[in-house]
């Protein structure tokens, strides 16, 4: 008996799967399945109605399935659209019965699909989207540079990226492991893709991880800022778990039988020699055929990840190597023998320094406090001027020239008295202590008293703080009050009547 119109029906009425299977008494999954056709052709119960069983059986792709139809469906191309963003098997299978490229059921087609990754030895845990992932890591072989002029042998370091969707390899030589060459080899390899992935899975390199705990990786600062400007992730794999980054794995492996072992018995002069032989054979591996796939990682790459894949920056990345730092009572801290002001409130404070080629940025806080041009003079001090106390700078800048011009500022008689100061001393900054007493004094007693003590001080040729402070003191600099004489009683007269007059 024929009970898909029922099924139909009964969804429509708003009955869960469960419910329709039991009152059609048929399985669950035969519910689904009805219903993911007639909803992938939208058909619905009324235009069912009107059709005959055949012709209904045969819109919902029910009818007889042809052998031959079902032996010749391309799963490898299945398999590669799959790693497209938002493709799954339920939408690939649909898009299959639409252009009547099978006739089999959604669990028919999921059951003969995993027959065929079995198969063909697939051996895929992770499933990778196209521009998701980019996995690095470096060859534990190594292949060697002599230098023309010594003969001395330097073994070159070979770092491998791998895209994960479609195994595309980058390879390159390095003279050593370091950060810098770390982070030169991702800004080439991205370069290589043209484009930035969503992630990126390192082993635990201490260039790259810092703590390689399995739940909180700690991530080096200056890897961190590389993933910053690209705008990108990184995920550091387990320690000791090599299933984390087998694409990487597969891909050294590769390169060292595809590339390191071809060139073993070459002789390399220089690292550019060596990178322009990696490059030719990169090339060839990344064009030849997986037999997995039926088609090379640069045809995949160019399928699957390229159109996924993030713009790269505008702006270049700048490396910069980080250190923390204690401010010393000076204010200042060191980088490289020398020493670079932040502001005098955050001495004795502990810091972030970063380090570039150019510039020196002091960080507190997660904020940027002090930035200085680098310099190169061995325990030396850049110094800025707005980072130093008041009484700091004012020290800083006191000069003849400067006491000279507060002096003429007050009153000749202070210019006079200053300049007799600095004749008095042999050097100048001898006179500097001085001068800032009588700076004191006009702050105590005012700018006025102080050019008429200088004054007073200037007529009897006293040079001095000494005696300029005894002067205001003793108020020696006030202008003297004029004393009225005596007058002397006026002599006996007729016409002075006396006090006793009147009486």
């Amino acid at each position: 008996m024929v009970k898909f119109r029922e099924i139909i029906r009964l969804h429509e009425l708003g009955y869960n799967q469960s419910d329709i299977a039991q009152s059609c008494a048929v399985a669950r999954s035969t519910v689904q399945d009805y219903i993911r056709r007639a909803r992938g052709k939208g058909l619905s119960y009324a235009e069912l109605c009107q059709l005959s069983d055949s012709e209904a059986q045969a819109q919902l792709g029910k009818g007889k399935q042809s052998p031959v139809t079902q032996s010749v469906i391309d799963f490898a191309t299945v398999h590669r659209e799959l790693q497209g963003k938002g493709v799954t098997l339920a939408l690939l299978w649909q898009e299959g019965l639409d252009q009547e490229r099978w006739q089999l059921s959604y669990g028919q087609f999921c059951r003969r699909y995993s027959q065929w990754k079995i198969r063909h030895n697939l051996s895929m845990r992770q499933t990778h989207a196209g521009g998701e992932k980019v996995f690095v890591d470096y060859c534990g072989q190594t292949m060697t540079v002599h230098d023309p002029v010594t003969g001395d042998a330097q073994e070159a370091q070979i770092f491998v990226a791998c895209l994960g969707a479609s195994n595309y390899t980058f390879a390159e030589a390095t003279p050593a492991q370091t950060l810098p060459h770390w982070i030169g080899s991702h800004e080439r390899a991205l370069a290589f893709f043209g484009g930035v992935p969503k992630a990126i899975v390192p082993d635990n390199l201490k260039s790259g991880v810092t703590d390689p705990c399995r739940y909180e990786p700690g991530v080096n600062p200056s890897y961190h800022a590389f993933a910053e400007h690209y705008q990108v992730a990184i995920l550091p794999a387990r320690a000791k778990k090599p299933r984390d980054k087998s694409k990487v794995e597969k891909a050294v492996q590769e390169v060292e039988r595809q590339i390191i072992a071809p060139l073993r018995h070459q002789r390399f002069t220089s690292f550019a020699d060596l990178n322009a032989a990696i490059r030719e054979r990169l090339e060839r591996l990344n064009h030849r055929v997986m037999k997995s796939y039926g088609c090379s990682r640069r045809t995949l790459f160019e399928q699957v990840d390229q159109p996924a894949l993030q713009p790269l920056p505008t702006q270049p990345f700048v490396f910069a190597r980080w250190k923390q730092a204690k401010v010393n009572l000076d204010y200042h801290l060191e980088v490289d023998k020398h020493y670079y002001s932040v502001p005098y409130w955050f001495a004795r404070r502990e810091v972030s320094v970063k380090i570039s080629e150019h510039l020196v940025e002091v960080f507190y806080d997660h904020r940027r406090i002090a930035v200085h041009s680098r310099s190169t003079a061995r325990h030396g001090h850049t110094t800025v001027a707005e980072h130093m106390p008041p009484e700091h700078w004012a020290y800083k800048h006191q000069s003849k020239d400067t006491f000279l011009a507060w002096a003429q500022q007050v009153g000749p008689h202070t210019h006079q008295q200053v300049t007799a100061i600095f004749a008095a001393k042999a050097h100048e900054e001898q006179a500097f202590r001085t001068l800032k007493g009588l700076q004191s004094l006009a702050t105590r007693y005012g700018a006025q008293r102080l050019e008429d003590a200088c004054r007073r001080a200037n007529t009897f040729g006293l040079v001095g703080y000494r005696r300029l402070n005894a002067i205001l003191k003793a108020q020696l600099d006030r202008p003297l009050q004029p004393v009225e004489a005596a007058q002397a009683p006026s002599a006996p007269h007729d016409n002075v009547r006396g006090a006793d007059y009147y009486h």
